[in-house]
This record gives C-alpha cells, sequence and structure tokens, in this order.
C-alpha cells in the first residue's frame, strides 16, 4: 500500500527527524537516493549530461547535491538559478564538483537543455500552491520541449506547479518521466491531474516513517486487495457467498442491468436477485440465466417481493419516475448496505433526504458531473479538485463517495485516509463499464466488505480487468486493443485470480 501524507505532516515529521541528525544530513539522504535513481535511468553516468533547475528552496537544495554527485561521477552538470536565491550548501557541492551555473537568461539555455540526458526540476517543493511564475513556468516549457526530444525529465520530490495535497494543476506545472520522493508519498502523486504529470515514481526511505501520524490518503496494491477478497471454503453455498439485490434497467435502458448483473456475477456473488422491466428482464435472462428476476408492475411492492439479499445495488439505467423513484426510497429504507449509481445519483440529488441518517453503509458511485450535481458545483471544479470534492460529498451526504474518472479516488464515510485507485486506464472510458463496476463493488458489499474497502477493491479489480481485456496484462500479442463493457466482465475472473496469487 503507497500510504501519502499531507504536506503539514511532512513538515513536522521532517523537523522531528533533523532535531536527531546532524546539519544537513536529511538533505543528503534525499540526494543520494536521486542521485542513485537518476544514475540508472543514464546509459552512463560517465560523460552524461545533466541539466539541475533549482529553486531557492530545499528541493533545489536536493537537486544541487544529486548533481554535485553525479558530477563527481563524470557527468557534465549544468545548473540553472531559478528562484531569488541559489541553495548555497548545494551550489558550493556542484561547484566542488565541477559542475557549472547559470541563469534563466542564458542565451544558449535551450541548445544546452535539448542536449541533455536529463533534465532535474528541483524548481518548487511541496509547499509550492498555484501555477509556476516567471521565470519557472519558461524553464518548464524549455524542460517539456527537450522531453519531447527524448531527454528524460525528472522531478525532485514533486513536479513542480502540481499541488501534494491534491494533485491539482492551476497554471504552467512541470511534466515528468520520473518523480523521485522522498520519505512518504504525497497525495499529489496519486490523484490527477497532479499523477499525469509525475510519470513512474519512486519513495526514498530517509527515516520519516517513525515520525509520521497517520496517512491522508492510500492507494491499494494487489496484495492489500487480495488480503480483502473472500475466498469460498468447503462450507459456502450460495447464501454464504452473499446475495446481492439489485434494482437497474428499463424498458429503454436493458442493458445497463445485465452489466450490472455481470459484474456481480463475475465478482463473486453467491446470487443475484433483479429487479427490472419486462424488456430488461428479457435481455438478462439471454445473458445471466442464473439471475433471480422479479420484474417491477403496479403494486410498487418488488422489493419486498425480490426476497432477502445481504446489501443492494440500485440505480444503473432504472430511470428517474415516481416509480423508480419509490423503488429507491424502499432500498434505502432497509438496514442493509446500498450502492447508490447513475439514475439513483440523480434522485439523490433531486432529494438528499432520502440517504440522510441510514443505520446501515451507503456507497454513492459518480462521475464528475454526477458528483457536481449532488454538490451543485461546477464539472470542471470537480475534475480539477477530485479529492476535495469527494470528501464534501462524503461529509454532506453521509456516505462514503467513490468519484469515477481518470483517477478514481473514494471518500469515506468516517472521515478517514482517502483511498486512491492506481490501476485506471484510459480503456475504461466506454458505455457500460461503470455499470460493470457498481455490479462488482455491490458484490463485494454483499460479500461482508466495508463500503470504502468494497469501492476501492472494486475499482482496482475493475482497472486490472480493463487492461487483461485489451491486452495490456499481455492478452494481445499486437498490443492494446479497444474494448467494451462486456469484455470487461469476461476478463474478471482472469483479473482476480491474477490478484489473488499476487
Amino acid at each position: 500500500m503507497r500510504n501519502a501524507h499531507a504536506v503539514a505532516d511532512v513538515r513536522a515529521a521532517e523537523q522531528a527527524l533533523m532535531a536527531g541528525l546532524p546539519p544537513g544530513a536529511l538533505m543528503q539522504r534525499a540526494a543520494a537516493g536521486l542521485a542513485a535513481v537518476c544514475a540508472g535511468l543514464l546509459p552512463r553516468v560517465y560523460g552524461a549530461r545533466v541539466v539541475v533547475l533549482a529553486g531557492s528552496g530545499d528541493n533545489g537544495g536536493d537537486a544541487l547535491y544529486a548533481g554535485a554527485r553525479l558530477a563527481r561521477r563524470g557527468a557534465r552538470v549544468v545548473a540553472v538559478a531559478a528562484g531569488t536565491r541559489l541553495h548555497e550548501g548545494g551550489g558550493g557541492a556542484l561547484r566542488a564538483a565541477g559542475g557549472l551555473l547559470t541563469g534563466p537568461d542564458d542565451q544558449g539555455l535551450q541548445a544546452t537543455m535539448h542536449a541533455a540526458d536529463l533534465v532535474l526540476d528541483g524548481l518548487l517543493g511541496i509547499g509550492g500552491r498555484g501555477g509556476l511564475r516567471e521565470p519557472q513556468a519558461t524553464l518548464a516549457a524549455l524542460a517539456a520541449a527537450a522531453r519531447g526530444g527524448g531527454t528524460t525529465v525528472v522531478a525532485v520530490d514533486l513536479p513542480s506547479g502540481v499541488d501534494a495535497d491534491t494533485g491539482e494543476v492551476t497554471g504552467a506545472a512541470v511534466s515528468a518521466d520520473v518523480t523521485v520522493t522522498f520519505g512518504t508519498w504525497k497525495a499529489g502523486l496519486l490523484i490527477d491531474p497532479g499523477a499525469a504529470h509525475a510519470g513512474l515514481a519512486h519513495l526514498v526511505d530517509i527515516g520519516l516513517a517513525p515520525h509520521l501520524p497517520a496517512p491522508a490518503a492510500a492507494a491499494y496494491g494487489a496484495a492489500d486487495v487480495a488480503a480483502l477478497l473472500p475466498r469460498p471454503d468447503r462450507e459456502s453455498d450460495k447464501y454464504r457467498r452473499g446475495v446481492l439485490g439489485i434494482v437497474a434497467g428499463s424498458d429503454r435502458f436493458t442493458g445497463a442491468a445485465a452489466l450490472a448483473v455481470g459484474g456481480a456475477l463475475r465478482g463473486g456473488a453467491g446470487m443475484v436477485r433483479l429487479v427490472t422491466a419486462p424488456a430488461a428482464a428479457a435481455v438478462v435472462r439471454q445473458h445471466w440465466p442464473e439471475a433471480v428476476i422479479t420484474v417491477t408492475g403496479e403494486d410498487g411492492g418488488e422489493i419486498a417481493a425480490a426476497g432477502r439479499v445481504q446489501a443492494w445495488l440500485a440505480g444503473p439505467g432504472m430511470g428517474t419516475d415516481e416509480p423508480a423513484r419509490s423503488r429507491l426510497a424502499a432500498v434505502l429504507a432497509t438496514d442493509l448496505p446500498v450502492l447508490v449509481d447513475a439514475d439513483g445519483l440523480t434522485l439523490v440529488a433531486r432529494e438528499p433526504e432520502l440517504v440522510a441518517g441510514r443505520p446501515a453503509a451507503t456507497l454513492l458511485t459518480p462521475h464528475a458531473g454526477e458528483l457536481a450535481r449532488l454538490l451543485r458545483a461546477d464539472p470542471a471544479a470537480v475534475t480539477a479538485r477530485r479529492a476535495e470534492h469527494a470528501r464534501a460529498a462524503a461529509g454532506a451526504f453521509g456516505c462514503s463517495v467513490l468519484l469515477k474518472g481518470s483517477t478514481t479516488v473514494i471518500a469515506p464515510a468516517d472521515g478517514g485516509p482517502l483511498l486512491v485507485n492506481p490501476t485506471g486506464t484510459g480503456w475504461l472510458a466506454t458505455a457500460g463499464t461503470g455499470d460493470v463496476l457498481a455490479g462488482l463493488a455491490g458484490a463485494l458489499l454483499a460479500q461482508g466488505l466495508e463500503a470504502g474497502e468494497a469501492a476501492a477493491a472494486a475499482a482496482y479489480l475493475h482497472g486490472i480487468s480493463a487492461r487483461y481485456a485489451a491486452g495490456g496484462a499481455g492478452g494481445h500479442p499486437g498490443g492494446e486493443a479497444p474494448i467494451g463493457a462486456g469484455d470487461v466482465i469476461g476478463a474478471l475472473p482472469e483479473a482476480i485470480g491474477a490478484v489473488s496469487g499476487a
């Protein structure tokens, strides 16, 4: 698991650690780890051309000391002083090692950066807020141009211009191939758009762990998900495996029900009880004859008639008319865990009191547009500040919230650490995959996982399944290929097997 800490907690931990170390020792630890990663990225260190973009803060010092270590191994290092001042110790170390210092107004700087094998971004540290100003913005643009020409860009601790706590990018920012972060992960490295700027991230241990509090965010790994997944034993039967009730589909949207049921069954549910319209029921019977179906009618008693379940999923394609609203209200009136998705979210946005004060767990699974409606916010703002808005919704509705998107984030109802999914892929941007995710997460709820755990495990498996389906895990010798939601369902058993064996 990748645990990420807030900037304030990182600063406090650094101060506590430095109190027991000789002056400068912590920076030297960081610089040694940074230099080692950079050396591994170069074909060879001797003769390599390295440019250090050095701001006036500690990240600039880390970069300069790392540059000095590379220079002592024969690299040709040029440092660009981009701040109001240069870190004195780091600058001195670089000069002593044979490195050169220049400024952002150097007329030959563009050519120097294009000719470089590696550029180190030490412009701003984790305390930076907002987009880069000049001359840092111009230097970031030069780094981007050099990267386009084949130069490797390495960010020090965090790409400059990315908010360390939120991943927000509000202006000019560095896009790195690799980010070397120190002591602990930062949420901005895990959450888009910051994660997209970070490239491949490496964590260098500098001894902060004993001084850090509980994390602000965490990203599950395969072993973490494997530990959560229920495994049937010799005494298991379909009821003990977890029975999920699903309210989904309509005469117009028949596929949503089939996809949600498929996600649930391939996600391990022992049984699915579906409440749906006649046309959708016919489609589901063709694809999933094992589903137990209650067809909607005019008496309004379908939820009670469906039979006993361990959790409910309500929303995909079910409509937003009064009968749909009544079914959702009936589901939410139970004392069972409930996942609300799609049309169900539209109904909750209209009538938030539907989920208020529920005694059992409620999981909302919106995309950015749906969350914007729930919060009456701007969708662009939700996309830019995903963590902030997911937490706001969790607090406002008293529910766990899974915000879908380029980075899926889960805000637990109890205000615990934000959970971030690292397995997302652009191949999931196709119709119906959200219905599959809802079915999968609902199945995990029915099998006894807590809402946040079910959401995080489902998002992880969903992403892995998409990669398998698209060929990213070796399924297609020619590389990745377009997929549909049904392909994700088909790949779920393989993905679960792979994760379970991790």
